[in-house]
């Protein structure tokens, strides 16, 4: 397993990261422990969770992913494991948190509240990557982070990382950082994917300046890049089928930026290459967000130990500059097909 530094962390992960967000709700707890030790014995070592999973969030569901990961925990050595976690956010987000009553932020109080939250449900006394889950744009980002340094000065958190994150947030929290002389973020967690290269116009350049990595979530395109929904009718079991099935605005409405006509006519040229290369579309996938330099580890995700498979299958997959140059030509007919 070739390990990855994390920014200018002292963490070294695997090119493939565990994300946990199903546990709890289309994983049960007994399925879960099953992903994990399959994830596990491939060498990885590197498991995300947040303290709202599982998705989507509930109010009777919110941590429930960290404490099914908690139990696990006691079956390994903790210190042979990077956990990442994250703290909500602000409200204003795409779900609102409800972990704590009202509206949270970005501020010391929520900060302290929510990792002693994470801690306890992970049966942990430190977390090795606390990651800010959706900026503030309000409580000003000095105050933020130094509540964020206050616990790695604690010891109850390694190092520091955001997510879902534009160019200016990234560059302004880390300048603050370094003249206040404060812990820094060393990763940004976005949405990359075949289906959505937007992390590349300007966030990829911010990365290599500063020595941040991305750790990219939705490789796959919330599995709409595995072709499963390249049928005449969407399948009732499966992440899209069930939110377009929800009385829910903001489920269908991810629903429709994941799943419309454009990312469908590009899986559909996805799935051709795949097939000329002679993998599986989820690997070429997988394999094509971990080529990046600015990457230290994909995050992948399964409801079940099963589909692990064609996603491992790419540690062992290195894309030709023929494939490379296929993906690159479906991007320009079909430009940003997530918006």
């Amino acid at each position: 397993m070739n390990y990855r530094y994390v920014g200018k962390s002292g963490l070294r992960v695997s090119p493939i990261c565990m994300g946990t967000m199903s546990f709890g709700s289309w994983s049960d707890e007994k399925e879960s422990f099953r992903i994990l030790d399959k994830a596990f014995d491939a060498g990885i070592n590197f498991y995300d969770t947040a303290e709202v999973y599982p998705v989507p969030p509930r109010a009777d569901t919110a941590g429930m992913t960290e404490t099914i990961i908690g139990k696990w925990l006691k079956t390994k050595n903790r210190d042979a494991l990077i956990i990442a976690t994250k703290v909500a956010g602000a409200a204003s987000g795409w779900f609102v948190p409800p972990i704590r009553a009202g509206l949270t932020a970005i501020d010391r109080h929520h900060i302290e509240r929510a990792i002693e939250g994470s801690l306890r449900r992970l049966g942990t006394d430190y977390i090795d990557l606390y990651q800010v889950h959706w900026p503030d744009t309000v409580v000003p980002i000095e105050e933020s982070m130094a509540a964020l340094d206050r616990l790695v000065e604690s010891g109850k958190v390694r190092y520091l990382g955001t997510s879902n994150e534009n160019a200016y947030g990234l560059t302004k929290a880390n300048t603050v950082a370094h003249y206040e002389g404060y812990a820094r973020f060393h990763s940004i967690q976005n949405n990359f994917s075949l289906l959505n290269r937007r992390f590349l116009d300007e966030l990829a350049l911010v990365c290599r300046r500063e020595n941040v990595s991305l750790l990219p979530y939705s490789p796959i395109g919330g599995g709409v890049l595995s072709g499963k929904y390249n049928v005449e009718k969407i399948p009732a079991v499966s992440r899209f089928g069930e939110y377009l099935q929800m009385d829910n605005a903001r489920q269908r409405a991810m629903a429709d930026r994941f799943l419309n006509e454009r990312t469908l006519a590009a899986t559909a040229r996805y799935l051709e290459i795949a097939r000329e290369a002679g993998m599986s579309a989820t690997t070429l996938a997988v394999a094509w967000s971990m080529h990046f330099d600015f990457v230290a580890s994909t995050i992948i995700g399964a409801r079940t130990a099963e589909q692990l498979d064609e996603s491992f299958a790419a540690l062992g997959v290195t894309l030709s500059a023929e494939v490379l140059k296929a993906c690159d030509a479906v991007h320009r007919d079909i430009l940003y097909p997530m918006g």
